[in-house]
């Protein structure tokens, strides 16, 4: 082995290297103060090595993107450890760089002969920043997709060029394919290679200057080895634990619906970029130059003043305050944005949806079906579950409410003035709805003009319901029959099995609509259609086949065809025939109403 090494050091001089490397003399010994940079470096080994083996799984497209980071989270042995690593290091670069920024400030390690180095730090800070905007939207997922969008939209706003070079930035004129390859080409190819020659060039600067330390010295000179190595593995293993704790604690870096430009999303930026965020929203108008391009351009030219200004006692105070104040503004911003996030009631509600979402995909993704060709945004967009409720709360939650909200779990803003939804087709709602004390309550027809509240004309229904208290225990016996066979009408999934275990029940239902209840003068079909005879009355809905998926797909396409209300339709538009909302929105919001939406099978243990 001595031959083999001594026959590489005569061809490499490794030797050499290595001696510069471990015995560089550290002016007053080894200090722990002297670890930022190393963990740093540290760090951004961290994300070269987690990033180049994420980049194996990954696919940039906008169609394959989530995607393949879905598949890295939910499927790769330890994908959701490497993804979640790669994530918080960058995290922990943000700060382990500002740290150390302030170290070199503080040691007054800046100023001449070492200008040169440390501008080239500055620029490993702006590159870093560049990173993690870029890396952002390579989930392309909604946080990172609006997120990003919101980011590049401030590039418009440069003076003179500002459309274009954002064209040039995104890709096009809108967001898409294009803007996420340029995007990981930055993240994985221009910007790391930036790093890597910032990085050769810095730590060259570095050896060739070496430490500056405080005089008087607290002790004689010593070498890197192995005291100061000793401090910067465990400053490297601190951060390893920083890192893996954070994955922990947090389960990982979170992965949301995929983008979907048709679906807004309360977009934020992470939080090194938040101060930027809040400060931004100081300014208005024609004030948004100052706010986002002519103060930061000042500060950033501070920074790169410094060494300059830092030659004269009070210029390095003045750096030192100046930099404390950002520091300090930062926090501050970072807080007050945070604050009021927590305070806004419509943000956080738009977080519960989002949350609400990204937890949905996980379920269809994982579904026998898995992910179509199209993409996974096809599976939330034809979801009855997540996209019923919110054209509900969209179209119909101004008349109609569902269980006492507005579908999505708001209170409505006005009492409702139509009977609520949730639960219709069921034999429970039905039971109430035929019960003379709920009849004229909100959950029914309170809220509509069928009710005479004011002296006037009561609706035939209202009356009939109205009629049946102090019906005989016989009667009440018939009507739950009639109750049971016009809800078997609905087919609902939730009463499958009921509805076939009452057949004999339901046989007898049907026969009593046509016959009445014992003591009830008027029989049900008097006024409504049941089994292909129609009712001599025009503005009652026939009932065969009531509150199944094409009786309330046609129903909401129209109210007023002449199998439903007719004339006598209370306000109720005509969703299809007006175009107000498409067959697709439709189908979706009677499947979430009926409660027929996938779920996974539970499975049982044998």
């Amino acid at each position: 082995m001595k031959a083999l090494l001594g026959w590489l050091d005569q061809r490499t001089g490794y030797k050499k290297i290595v001696n510069e490397i471990l015995f560089e003399n550290i002016p007053g010994g080894p200090r722990w103060r002297y670890i930022w940079g190393s963990a740093l470096t540290f760090c951004i080994f961290v994300q070269f090595a987690t990033g180049i083996m994420l980049w194996m799984a990954y696919s940039p497209s906008s169609q394959t993107a989530w995607e393949s980071v879905y598949f890295i989270q939910e499927e790769m042995n330890a994908g959701w450890l490497l993804r979640g690593i790669h994530h918080y290091a960058a995290q922990l670069m943000t700060v382990l760089l500002i740290l150390h920024l302030m170290q070199v400030v503080i040691d007054k390690a800046y100023t001449a002969p070492r200008e040169v180095n440390y501008w080239f730090g500055l620029g490993l800070l702006f590159l870093v920043m560049a990173l993690s905007l870029t890396g952002y939207l390579l989930p392309w997922d909604q946080k990172g997709y609006w997120a990003t969008k919101v980011a590049t939209n401030m590039v418009a706003i440069t003076p003179f060029i500002g459309e274009s070079l954002q064209k040039i930035v995104i890709g096009g004129a809108d967001y898409g394919h294009h803007t996420l390859t340029r995007f990981f080409a930055l993240h994985a190819g221009v910007l790391p290679g930036l790093l890597i020659l910032l990085i050769v060039v810095h730590i060259y600067l570095f050896r060739r200057h070496g430490i500056k330390a405080k005089k008087p010295f607290r002790r004689a000179d010593t070498p890197f080895w192995p005291e100061q190595v000793f401090r910067d593995l465990v400053a490297a293993l601190a951060v390893m634990a920083a890192i893996l704790g954070l994955v922990l604690w947090f389960d990982g870096a979170h992965l949301s619906a995929p983008a979907d430009p048709a679906e807004r999303y309360p977009a934020r930026p992470d939080w090194y970029f938040m101060f930027l965020f809040q400060f931004l929203k100081y300014f208005k108008g024609e004030g948004v130059l100052w706010g986002g391009i002519y103060i930061p351009a000042f500060i950033v030219g501070l920074l790169f003043l410094m060494p300059f200004i830092g030659r004269w006692k009070q210029g390095h105070r003045f750096n030192l305050i100046f930099l404390y104040t950002l520091l300090g503004g930062f926090v501050y911003l970072t807080y007050i944005a945070y604050a009021k996030d927590a305070k806004d009631e419509e943000f956080q509600f738009a977080q519960e949806q989002a949350r609400k979402d990204a937890e949905r995909i996980r379920v269809l993704a994982k579904a026998p079906a898995g992910i179509p060709q199209g993409g996974a945004t096809s599976l939330l967009r034809g979801d009855p579950y997540t996209q019923g409720p919110k054209i509900f709360a969209d179209k119909c939650a101004s008349c109609h409410a569902y269980g006492g909200m507005d579908g999505l779990g708001r209170e409505l803003k006005e009492p409702p003035s139509a009977p609520d939804l949730k639960g219709v087709g069921s034999s429970e709602w039905l039971a109430g709805f035929v019960d003379p004390d709920q009849i004229a309550t909100a959950k029914y027809f309170g809220g509509t003009h069928f009710v005479d509240r004011d002296g006037g004309n009561q609706s035939r229904m209202v009356e009939y319901v109205m009629g049946l208290r102090g019906l005989s225990p016989k009667g009440q016996e018939e009507l739950a029959k009639v109750v049971a066979a016009v809800s078997a009408q609905a087919k609902l999934e939730s009463q499958k099995e009921l509805d076939e275990a009452d057949s004999d029940l339901i046989q007898e239902g049907s026969d009593l609509f046509w016959d009445g209840l014992t003591g009830v003068d008027e029989a049900c079909i008097d006024c409504h259609g049941w089994d292909g005879e129609e009712s001599s009355e025009s503005r009652t809905p026939d009932l065969t086949g009531w509150m199944s998926r094409e009786y309330m797909i046609e129903f909401i396409k129209n109210p007023e065809h002449p199998r439903f209300y007719g004339s006598g339709n209370d306000r109720m538009p005509a969703y299809g025939e007006e175009g107000t909302l498409t067959e697709q929105q439709i189908g979706l919001v009677v499947d979430w109403l009926r409660g027929e939406w996938y779920e996974p099978v539970e499975e049982q243990m044998p």
